[in-house]
């Protein structure tokens, strides 16, 4: 028997030819297509639903248009600047503005601070909780008329229980209309303040409606905490408001962050709660039914969507602004 040595196997060549450049090519354009069947459907519905919308407002802000006139709005019609110089030097919309302001960001913070009370306080396993949690996600999902009605109601200053029970047993001297008095004389500490009680009365109503979006997101976050950090601070002496401190408060940052910036772009953009209860009268008029003021009211299309761009321009400003604060944080810790 002989044997051969020094000798290597021989390894098959990959054909790197035409043909096998062609036939790779034909596999990723045959997968592009598929990937473009596939994604097409919802890039139509972007399209219809969300981009030409947007193209169509920005063009209807830039021309004279009426309510009447909307059919004959097209895409070569006189460009003007008018709107929006009539809407930056308006006064209403920077008294809205305000109003926005106010009611946005006490009732975003309103919100997290109730939903973060609640979700502390049904932490623990108690009998009844699993039915508590439930009705506390009663006033979200509830139909907006639906807690409108029964919250005009309730505040009525003829037949509403709110004011029974204040005159009855509070001591009002008179009835409160809470949703048509723009403000109201209260004595503090011996000083007169006037307090707007018609804002104050929606920013209330909306802190009742979103604090259980709030509550779930930090009830889950809270399940993630791991019970070995707290049972060792326990150990160690620590009481509750510490444990909250420098334990849970920064397991929970990050969400409450998250939450922030959802909850003030929902509210800064919110208009059914307003408009329900109030219709946007005694100083309770956000930049939301402006625009609807301005479309309905005044038939002013073109001015109603300077105002609508105004709007989302203030917005997108802002999350910006917070957005860059936000990373920068991020990167320091």
């Amino acid at each position: 028997m002989t044997t051969t040595l020094g000798k290597t196997p021989r390894t098959r060549k990959t054909s790197s030819s035409p043909s096998g450049l062609r036939r790779g090519g034909g596999v990723s354009r045959r997968q592009a297509r598929a990937g473009l069947a596939l994604v097409s459907p919802s890039l139509i519905i972007v399209l219809f639903l969300v981009v030409l919308p947007i193209l169509w407002t920005v063009m209807l802000a830039f021309q004279d248009v009426r309510l009447i006139q909307i059919r004959r709005a097209n895409l070569f019609g006189n460009y003007t600047l008018d709107n929006f110089i009539g809407v930056l030097t308006s006064e209403a919309l920077w008294s809205s503005l305000g109003t926005t302001l106010a009611y946005s960001v006490l009732g975003t913070l309103g919100a997290i601070i109730v939903g973060l009370a609640a979700a502390l306080a049904l932490r623990n396993a108690f009998r009844g909780r699993t039915l508590i949690r439930a009705a506390m996600l009663l006033p979200y999902v509830a139909p907006v008329v639906a807690s409108a009605f029964v919250w005009k109601t309730m505040l009525n200053p003829q037949f509403g229980v709110v004011n029974a029970w204040g005159t009855g047993f509070l001591g009002w001297d008179q009835p409160i209309s809470f949703l048509t008095t723009r403000t109201t004389d209260w004595s503090i500490l011996g000083l007169t303040v006037p307090v707007p009680t018609a804002l104050f009365t929606v920013i209330a109503f909306e802190i009742w409606r979103t604090f259980p979006f709030v509550f779930l997101f930090i009830t889950a976050r809270l399940q993630a905490v791991p019970k070995s950090i707290e049972e060792a601070a326990r150990m160690d002496g620590a009481v509750p408001t510490q444990m909250f401190r420098h334990i849970l408060l920064p397991q929970l940052l990050p969400t409450i962050a998250v939450l922030s910036v959802l909850r003030f772009i929902w509210t800064f953009n919110n208009f059914d709660d307003v408009y329900l209860l109030t219709g946007g009268g005694a100083g309770t008029e956000v930049v939301s039914v402006g625009v609807f003021n301005y479309l309905i009211g005044r038939g002013d299309i073109g001015s109603a969507s300077a105002q609508a761009l105004v709007l989302a321009a203030i917005l997108t400003v802002m999350v910006l602004v917070y957005m860059k604060f936000a990373v920068k944080d991020e990167e320091v810790a």
